[in-house]
């Protein structure tokens, strides 16, 4: 497959995985482009690897995590996504806030399983770490976003 055919298949996906990794629209736009714009160097030897796709999205976190210690702060969204961005629009903006609000590892974690359905050993090594990790940090995650859901939230399909 072709750079540009990959970019026109995948772009507006691995925009939404950033988004939902990262918690703003424009960070996400900004960590696709620039790694859109090193695979794009290197696609001849990317695109001989069993999963091109995941080799991005390798990438799409390690800029995420290079621009966080950068800027050693964090910025978080106020807002759910924009509807462009996803699938279908969400229920209830909470899920969206309290997600934002986990530390970046755990919130990886959970866009990865959840969001990619990766499986751990997957996600562990998209995210460079143990399945063991990936393991601890979904359930801090899942831990912390039930003790901040209201009882009724939990059971209604959010």
């Amino acid at each position: 497959m072709e750079f540009e055919d990959f970019i026109r298949s995948r772009h507006a996906a691995l925009l939404r995985f950033a988004h939902v990794l990262t918690g703003d629209p424009h960070v996400a736009q900004d960590v696709v482009q620039e790694a859109l714009e090193r695979a794009g160097m290197s696609w001849r030897r990317i695109q001989r690897k069993d999963d091109p796709e995941g080799y991005v999205r390798r990438a799409i976190v390690n800029r995420h995590l290079n621009r966080i210690r950068s800027l050693r702060r964090e910025r978080l969204v106020d807002a759910p996504p924009d509807a462009g961005y996803l699938d279908a629009e969400p229920r209830d903006t909470t899920i969206w806030n309290l997600l934002a609000t986990l530390p970046k590892k755990q919130r990886a974690a959970l866009v990865c399983r959840y969001y990619l359905d990766l499986s751990e050993a997957q996600t562990a090594e998209l995210l460079g770490c143990s399945v063991g990790t990936v393991k601890s940090n979904s359930s801090r995650a899942l831990a912390k976003l039930r003790a901040a859901l209201p009882a009724t939230t939990i059971g209604s399909g959010i």
